[in-house]
């Protein structure tokens, strides 16, 4: 029996290549947009690729069904509820796929979307109960999905809390859990963990949702301090529900004079290098957004607009080139270029450069305390800033930052903090993008830090 979990770091997403090596067959469940790791490994295993299993309709990431399909000629199977574009095979909850000595069955299990399916595991050496679960988007390691990205919130979590009663928790208490996302992922809540995989048995004695009993209070619960929708989420959705993609993330490399001609013509410069890298030198204008640390797609979709051409600016034209494949992962393809050589180019081409200047939160707080403190923004989330904040500051979330935030005077320095200084790095960036003077990057910790120190904090709500 063949099983391997393929995981994307940058957003958190787990796939599966499944089947069996003697009867020469496997399936690839939940597939990336890059199947290279897919056809590798059935090459390695000497199997073919004749089946992709979709548990649902992605809205965080593009599937990559449609190079499957190009390059292997495998069926893809989906809930009749999802409704694709696509040529496909519908099944309904129970169907089943033999492959060799495993069989997958699926459990219709809606609430995340309404065409959501968990597919059983089932070997013929293995007794009868499945030995696994592949859970996608319904039942994570630590957490439960997202009830609010397809259907009204209270009615999503109205429909997990019936799937999860009724056919993941219905399972042996040994039965393995895979899930289709781990830690990171936009599609889950702050419980979730970045362990790749747990048991039905250890999920419903650790995770407090699973021990409510009463729909109305899980309701609550479930959807209680829900974070943003990332805007592109319905984009995504429709390009997985679409005709079959059947492209990679490719762009033009672009010389210092291209690049300045795409951002004139009102392209969205992005820098993926560091967030130290960026401030000590970066190209006029830019963005800053670190492809080195995961989360990079989800920062970039929550700001590039889809009509937008992005141009990439990385170390070398490695690091662009893998950035760019990261943002058609995330159905952001509009890209113009790279420029080519990296940011050293742009400086043997003696073109201007803008820096940073960085602070940590002692410094911070030694100026906050003096006769001339700076302005304090806080990028961090509702519930973060909430929870506790530095007396006086301004609030608003990074990825909402699209002008000069109220209450904070351009002309005067801004000392702009999150939680630990990398979504800080983005939004110093637009600040700086969008006209504020002198602005002041808050590195080694954030807002936590301060309270760790006994700093005044604010808490609201």
């Amino acid at each position: 029996m063949i099983f391997r979990q393929i995981t994307h770091d940058d957003l958190g997403c787990a796939s599966y290549l499944i089947g069996d090596d003697d009867a020469g067959l496997a399936a690839v469940v939940d597939p990336r947009l890059d199947i290279d790791e897919y056809l590798r490994l059935a090459r390695y295993l000497g199997v073919r690729i004749e089946h992709v299993l979709e548990t649902h309709n992605h809205a965080d990431h593009v599937s990559g069904h449609g190079r499957l399909v190009a390059s292997t000629g495998a069926t893809i199977h989906i809930h009749r509820e999802a409704a694709p574009d696509y040529d496909h095979e519908a099944f309904d909850d129970g169907w089943e796929l033999e492959l060799g000595s495993l069989t997958v069955r699926a459990l219709h299990t809606p609430g995340h979307r309404p065409e959501h399916t968990a597919f059983a595991l089932f070997g013929t050496d293995r007794g009868a109960e499945p030995w696994a679960v592949l859970t996608g988007d319904s039942l994570f390691v630590g957490g439960i999905a997202r009830p609010d990205l397809a259907v009204d919130k209270e009615d999503g979590a109205r429909g997990i809390f019936r799937s999860l009663r009724d056919q993941l928790l219905a399972l042996p208490d040994t039965c393995e859990v895979w899930p289709g996302h781990l830690g990171g992922s936009l599609c889950g809540g702050p419980g979730m963990d970045l362990k790749v995989s747990s048991t039905i048995g250890y999920e419903r004695a650790h995770q407090p949702l699973l021990h409510i009993d009463d729909e109305d209070e899980f309701v609550r619960r479930a959807t209680d301090g829900l974070g943003p929708q990332p805007p592109n989420f319905g984009a995504i959705v429709a390009t997985n529900r679409g005709q079959l993609v059947r492209g990679g993330g490719y762009a033009d490399p672009l010389t210092p004079r291209q690049l300045e001609q795409h951002q004139r013509e009102g392209a969205l410069v992005v820098d993926v290098r560091t967030e130290l890298q960026f401030d000590d030198a970066h190209t006029p204008a830019s963005v800053c957004i670190t492809a080195l640390r995961a989360g990079f797609g989800s920062k970039l979709a929550w700001l590039a607009d889809h009509d937008q051409p992005v141009v990439i600016v990385g170390r070398d034209d490695e690091e662009a080139r893998r950035a760019i494949g990261l943002a058609a992962s995330v159905g952001v393809t509009n890209v113009a270029g790279f420029l080519a050589g990296g940011m050293t180019s742009w400086r043997e081409d003696q073109r201007p450069v803008q820096r940073t200047p960085r602070m940590t939160v002692a410094e911070l707080h030694e100026r906050w305390e003096g006769s001339d403190p700076p302005q304090v923004l806080d990028v961090r989330e509702d519930d973060e800033w909430r929870n506790g904040h530095i007396p006086g500051a301004v609030h608003r979330p990074y990825h909402d930052i699209d002008a000069i935030p109220p209450g904070i005077d351009p002309e005067r320095p801004v000392a702009v903090i999150c939680a630990s200084g990398q979504r800080a790095a983005v939004a110093a960036s637009l600040m700086r993008r969008h006209g504020a003077r002198d602005v002041i990057h808050v590195v080694d910790g954030g807002v936590p830090r301060w309270g760790r120190e006994g700093w005044p904090l604010e808490r609201t709500g």
